[in-house]
């Protein structure tokens, strides 16, 4: 900012996906086959199982997003209309989205400041007579405290379906996010640890659950267990009963031989972003108002988002959090450090989830008698979590295939500008 040599080299970043020749060949490959697409189609059909075999769970469904997958779980559940899902106040909008596709009411709960999942107690404090369903986000990779989840959802006779977005490969007491409720929804987009571009997953070890989730994924159709013809791919050998509403939530056959090829690597990239966020937590804690992101000793984080928080008081100031976050992020920026900001206000504060429960009028859904009520600061902990804080890296430069060098640089600016913070708030520091 001052005209310096700046502490980071940009031609050590990897932008991300990383796409090799494995990828293109098993592109090439579908081409050449001549199979496009189709819920018996073979990469769909291999990509199926050997997730569920990753993951712990029976039965694995490809679909096109994660949105879909998550609303496919909704579904599954039997939530009806007017009924309640509760679920985190901090976690990206498709999360809420995949209740409201289903007519169905998102109730948000606040986080656990240190590990930014949904609070178990505040769940608790949101049940009503309308809840069925608890919906956790294992948000930026770290798994939700899911034991405390499922007592409350057993004493409740509530479904637990977890949004596992962003935490394929992360683990909870050695079991396997996905694999800690009845349900769980995976995205394959282009962001994620696990990329195909755009995908998803739905997993269960219920069968009910799945025959379920299966009818909506294919337009109400009851699921196809007739293997694929290879003379005749995109012909059916019976005749196709619907027996409910649906949606075509069906992925393809390129996207999913890219993600069996992305799978394989997963372990790898998993453990190359715990290095990097190893390192850069060694470093940054030493920082005074630096706090890093915290992973209990019970779980495994995959850093899908590496999260700083500041604390200007520890820093000896008396500031605006955001105005020390934003000046910190201007002069991390100009000494090469990749940071970014994800989400500006809890999700309930959102106009559509505000308009779908009565506020602003021009509500598009029905509101099937729904009194939940949300007011700007209602969620104070996640509210600060986005005042006072940033991530380390993006989404086109993650943290999963950087090199080590790369971040012992990110480290260099954070020493760098840190020790500065008076200099550059001016005015602002009091």
């Amino acid at each position: 900012m001052r005209g310096g040599k700046p502490a980071v080299s940009r031609d050590l970043r990897v932008r991300w996906p990383v796409i090799g020749a494995e990828e293109r060949e098993a592109a090439l490959q579908v081409l050449d086959s001549g199979v496009l697409c189709g819920s018996r189609a073979p990469q769909v059909r291999a990509l199926e199982d050997e997730f569920a075999r990753f993951v712990g769970a029976k039965f694995c469904l490809a679909t096109n997003s994660g949105t879909a997958a998550l609303h496919m779980a909704v579904t599954a559940a039997g939530i009806e209309p007017g009924d309640e899902v509760i679920t985190s106040a901090f976690t990206y909008p498709s999360t809420a989205l995949a209740i409201l596709q289903h007519n169905a009411v998102p109730t948000f709960a606040d986080i656990d400041p240190v590990t930014f999942n949904i609070e178990p107690g505040g769940i608790e404090e949101r049940i009503t007579s309308r809840t069925r369903a608890i919906m956790p986000v294992h948000i930026h990779g770290l798994p939700c405290d899911m034991d405390a989840i499922n007592a409350i959802a057993r004493q409740r006779d509530l479904v637990v379906i977890e949004d596992a977005a962003q935490a394929h490969g992360a683990t909870y007491r050695s079991r396997m996010a996905g694999a800690l409720g009845d349900m769980a929804g995976f995205s394959l987009n282009a962001t994620k640890n696990l990329p195909c571009g755009e995908g998803g997953l739905f997993v269960t070890s219920n069968e009910r659950l799945l025959g379920r989730a299966a009818s909506l994924r294919i337009l109400g159709q009851s699921r196809d267990e007739v293997p694929l013809d290879p003379d005749h791919p995109l012909d059916s050998q019976g005749d196709s009963e619907f027996s409910g509403m649906g949606f075509m939530y069906l992925t393809q056959e390129i996207p999913a031989a890219l993600a069996r090829i992305q799978l394989r690597r997963l372990a790898q990239s998993n453990a190359n972003a715990a290095a990097n966020a190893l390192l850069l937590t060694s470093r940054l804690s030493a920082l005074p108002g630096v706090l890093p992101p915290h992973c209990p000793a019970d779980r495994t984080h995959v850093y899908h988002k590496y999260r700083v928080r500041l604390d200007p008081r520890a820093m000896g100031l008396s500031v605006d959090p955001r105005l020390a976050r934003d000046r910190v992020m201007a002069a991390l920026r100009a000494e090469g450090v990749e940071v970014s900001l994800w989400l500006d206000r809890p999700v309930p504060e959102m106009k559509i989830f505000q308009a779908r429960t009565g506020y602003g009028g021009g509500c598009p859904w029905t509101c099937h008698g729904s009194d939940v009520r949300y007011g700007v600061g209602e969620f104070p902990r996640t509210t600060a979590l986005l005042a006072d804080s940033f991530v380390v890296g993006s989404q086109s430069y993650p943290l999963f295939p950087q090199p080590r060098a790369l971040m012992e640089q990110y480290a260099d600016g954070f020493e760098k500008v840190i020790p500065r913070m008076t200099e550059l708030l001016g005015s602002g520091a009091s």
